[in-house]
C-alpha cells in the first residue's frame, strides 16, 4: 500500500513535469523549424550563408541540453538530450529568425598538395568548357572555406570557390573512390578521408591525412577553417588511414589499471566493444554510436558494480566465449549463459542481470537470445580498450573504435570504480546515453553514407525493466513523428507508412534496419540537398523501401526522412530481428503516450537502488513502474517534482534488507 501512494505520488509529478511547453509553431519568414523525432529540431534556411550564421548563433548560446548543432547545405539540425531541451532549442531558433551576416572565422589557413589527375577532370572541363588547365586553375585559384561536416570523420563541405566549378554529381555513384581523392560536386569541393563509395567528381588527389585519431584534433579540417589548394606533379602516395583500425589489438589503453584478463575463445558471429558513444562530435562527421541497446547495456553494468556508460562487450545472436585469466566478475543482458570449467562442462546457467563470480580458467557461454538479437555482457570494472575522442565504441560505418573481436584475443578488464551511490544513474530505468560484417562508409549522399557544440554528459535514453522484451504476438510497434520531409511524399505514401506492416530484412546492421515492403511513392522528384540525420530517422532511397537508422548511422544523408522514430522506442528497434513484422504509429513528440502492449517489456518487481543523505547511504527498493515514472521527471528541467517523488519515495517504500 505504501509503494501504491509513492508510485501515485511520482506519477502525479510525472504529470506536472509534462505539461506542454511551447513548441516549433512559427519561425520567421525564410526558415522552418520541422520536428526530428521527440529530441531534435531541423532549421529550413534559404542559402548557405544563413546556416552557418544561424549554426553559430545557436552555438553562442550554450543552450543546457543541446548535443549536437549540424549545419547543412540549408539546414542546421539541433539534436538534443531529452523533448525539453528540444522545445528550448526550438524557442530559441524563433528568437534568432534568419541570419545572414557570416560567423566570425576564427580558423585557420590548411593548405593541400594536388596531383591533379583524378578520373573526371577531363569530364568537369568539358562541363564546365574551361579544359583541364583551366578547371586546375579555378581550383587551386581561389581559397575554399570549410563549411561543414560530411557523412564520416574528416569529411567536410568546402564553399565559396570559383562558381563556374559547380558541376552535379555522376549520375551512378563509384562504388570505391580512394582515400585523399579530391573532388567536386553542387557547388562544393572535399577530400574523401577514407575508401568509400561516392558520386562526387575527381580531380585528383592528396597524401593529406583528413583524419588521424593520433593526433589533436584528428580532422585536418575543420568548419571555419581557409583551404587552398595547390597543383603539384611529384608522385603521391596515398594512405589509406583506416581509422581506428590498426592491426593489432591493444591489451589495455596506456596508464589502465589491469584487474583481469578474458581470452576470447569464440566471438560468435559479431562481438563488439560498446559503451556509451561519443556524442558532441556530429559536425566533424562523428556519429555517436555506442551499445544499440543502451538500457541492456546499463543494466549489465549495474549488475556488476560498474558505472553505467562502463565498456562492455556486444554480442549478435549469442555464440560468444570468453575464458577468465583471472578472477573476474560478470553479468550479462537480454541473453542467457552458462558457466563451464576449462575441459567445457557446465557448471551452472547465469541469468540476466545476475553477477557471478568467474575463476582463472573458468568459461562463459553467450546463448543466442530467446527473444531480441543483440547480448550484453559486463565485467566488474569494464572492458578497457583504447578511446577515440573519449570512447572504446566500435562504429562499424566510420571505423573508429576496436575493430570486432577475434579468436584469441586478449581482453584487458580496468579499474574502474562503481557507480555513485548518491546518483539517481544508479537506478536501473534512467537515462541511457547514446547507440554482420563491417562496412566501409557510405556516399555521402547515400542513406548509409561547425566547431562542435561543447560535449555533454550522458544522454538520456528509455526505461527498461526486464532483461528480455516479450516477443510481440503481432508486429512490433515503433512510434514516430512524421518529417520533417513527409512532405515529398505522395498523401497515400504517408498513409501507407504507417498503416502497413514493414519486414526487416537481413541487409539490416547496426547502421540501419532495411524494411521490406510495398515502395512510398514521392510527391517531389528533385534531389534533396545532404542535411543532419539522427539515430531513428527512417530515410526512403529511391527505390521507395524504408531505412531505419541505428547507431552507427551516417551524420548527414541526401533521401527524405518521412518520419522519426522517438528515443523511447529506439533499444526495441534495436533487437528487432531480420524477417520480423513491425509497424509504425505516429505520435505527438509532447504527448508520445505509453508503449504499445505489444512491445511492453516485462516488469520487474523490484527496483533496487540507493541513495546518500547526510553522508549515509540508504538502500530503496520500488516497483518498475515508479523507476520508469523517475525517468519521466529525470527528463524535467523543473527539479520541483523531482524532489516531490523522492520525498514520496522515501516516506513510502521500506529499505531493502
Amino acid at each position: 500500500m505504501a509503494d501504491r501512494d509513492a508510485a501515485g505520488a511520482v506519477h502525479a509529478a510525472a504529470a506536472k513535469a509534462g505539461d506542454r511547453a511551447p513548441g516549433a509553431d512559427g519561425s520567421a519568414a525564410g526558415s522552418r523549424i520541422l520536428p526530428v523525432g521527440d529530441r531534435a529540431i531541423l532549421i529550413e534556411l534559404p542559402d548557405l550563408p544563413a546556416v552557418l550564421a544561424t549554426a553559430a548563433a545557436i552555438r553562442s548560446l550554450a543552450l543546457p541540453g543541446v548535443i549536437d548543432v549540424v549545419p547543412a547545405a540549408r539546414t542546421v539540425l539541433v539534436r538534443c538530450a531529452n523533448r525539453a531541451s528540444a522545445r528550448s532549442a526550438a524557442r530559441a531558433a524563433q528568437r534568432i529568425g534568419v541570419r545572414d551576416e557570416p560567423p566570425v572565422s576564427g580558423g585557420r589557413e590548411v593548405r593541400i598538395d594536388v596531383v591533379y589527375d583524378g578520373a573526371d577532370l577531363r569530364a568537369v572541363g568539358e562541363l564546365t568548357g574551361l579544359g583541364v588547365a583551366g578547371v586546375i586553375s579555378a581550383h587551386t585559384g581561389t581559397p575554399w572555406r570549410a563549411a561543414f561536416g560530411g557523412f564520416a570523420p574528416g569529411f567536410v563541405y568546402l564553399s565559396g570557390g570559383a562558381p563556374r566549378l559547380d558541376v552535379p554529381r555522376l549520375d551512378s555513384p563509384r562504388t570505391a573512390v580512394p582515400a585523399g581523392s579530391v573532388a567536386l560536386a553542387g557547388g562544393f569541393s572535399a577530400v574523401y578521408p577514407a575508401e568509400s563509395p561516392g558520386g562526387w567528381r575527381l580531380l585528383g588527389r592528396t597524401a593529406r591525412r583528413m583524419w588521424d585519431e593520433r593526433r589533436d584534433p584528428p580532422a585536418l579540417i575543420a568548419p571555419g577553417d581557409a583551404v587552398r589548394f595547390r597543383a603539384v606533379r611529384e608522385a603521391i602516395t596515398v594512405r589509406d588511414p583506416a581509422p581506428g583500425r590498426s592491426g593489432e589489438r591493444d591489451a589495455a589503453p596506456p596508464g589502465a589499471a589491469v584487474l583481469g584478463t578474458l581470452t576470447v575463445l569464440d566471438p560468435g558471429l559479431l562481438t563488439l566493444v560498446q559503451d556509451a558513444g561519443r556524442p558532441g562530435h556530429a559536425a566533424v562527421g562523428v556519429t555517436a554510436s555506442g551499445a544499440l541497446d543502451r538500457g541492456a547495456l546499463r543494466r549489465a553494468n549495474l549488475a556488476v558494480g560498474n558505472p553505467p556508460d562502463a565498456a562492455g562487450l556486444e554480442s549478435l545472436n549469442g555464440g560468444l566465449v570468453l575464458r577468465a585469466e583471472r578472477a573476474v566478475r560478470a553479468a550479462v543482458w537480454v541473453t542467457r549463459a552458462t558457466v563451464e570449467n576449462a575441459e567445457g562442462a557446465p557448471l551452472h546457467p547465469v541469468e540476466p542481470g545476475t553477477a557471478v563470480s568467474l575463476a582463472p580458467g573458468e568459461c562463459i557461454r553467450l546463448a543466442t537470445p530467446e527473444s531480441g538479437l543483440r547480448g550484453y555482457l559486463a565485467v566488474h570494472g569494464g572492458i578497457a580498450a583504447p578511446r577515440t575522442l573519449g570512447s572504446a565504441a566500435s562504429d562499424t560505418l566510420s571505423g573508429l573504435g576496436p575493430p570486432p573481436l577475434r579468436r584469441g584475443d586478449s581482453l584487458a578488464v580496468g579499474a574502474t570504480p562503481g557507480p555513485d551511490p548518491g546518483a539517481l544513474s544508479s537506478l536501473p530505468g534512467d537515462s541511457d546515453p547514446e547507440p554482420g560484417p563491417r562496412s566501409s562508409p557510405g556516399d555521402p549522399e547515400s542513406e548509409l553514407g561547425t566547431a562542435a557544440a561543447p560535449r555533454p554528459g550522458p544522454e538520456p535514453g528509455p526505461p527498461r525493466d526486464a532483461a528480455e522484451p516479450p516477443r510481440p504476438a503481432g508486429p512490433a510497434v515503433l512510434r514516430f513523428v512524421p518529417g520533417p520531409r513527409e512532405d515529398w511524399f505522395t498523401p497515400e505514401a504517408r498513409a501507407a507508412f504507417a498503416a502497413q506492416c514493414w519486414t526487416v530484412t537481413p541487409r539490416s546492421d547496426r547502421v540501419g534496419l532495411r524494411l521490406d515492403g510495398p515502395p512510398l511513392a514521392r510527391a517531389r522528384a528533385e534531389e534533396l540537398p545532404s542535411e543532419g540525420v539522427v539515430r531513428g530517422s527512417v530515410q526512403v532511397p529511391p527505390d521507395g523501401r524504408p531505412v531505419l537508422f541505428l547507431a552507427d548511422h551516417p551524420v548527414t544523408g541526401g533521401y527524405p526522412v518521412i518520419g522519426t522514430v522517438i528515443d523511447a522506442d529506439l533499444d526495441r528497434a534495436a533487437q528487432l530481428r531480420p524477417g520480423e513484422p513491425l509497424r509504425f504509429a505516429p505520435v505527438d513528440p509532447d504527448r508520445p503516450g505509453a508503449i504499445p502492449q505489444a512491445q511492453q517489456p516485462i516488469s520487474a518487481e523490484r527496483v533496487a537502488f540507493s541513495l546518500e543523505l547526510d553522508g549515509r547511504r540508504t538502500q530503496l527498493a520500488v516497483s518498475g513502474a515508479v523507476a520508469a515514472a523517475l525517468q519521466q521527471l529525470l527528463d524535467s528541467p523543473d527539479e520541483g517534482p523531482l524532489r516531490e517523488a523522492l520525498a514520496a519515495i522515501l516516506r513510502g517504500c521500506g529499505p531493502v534488507g
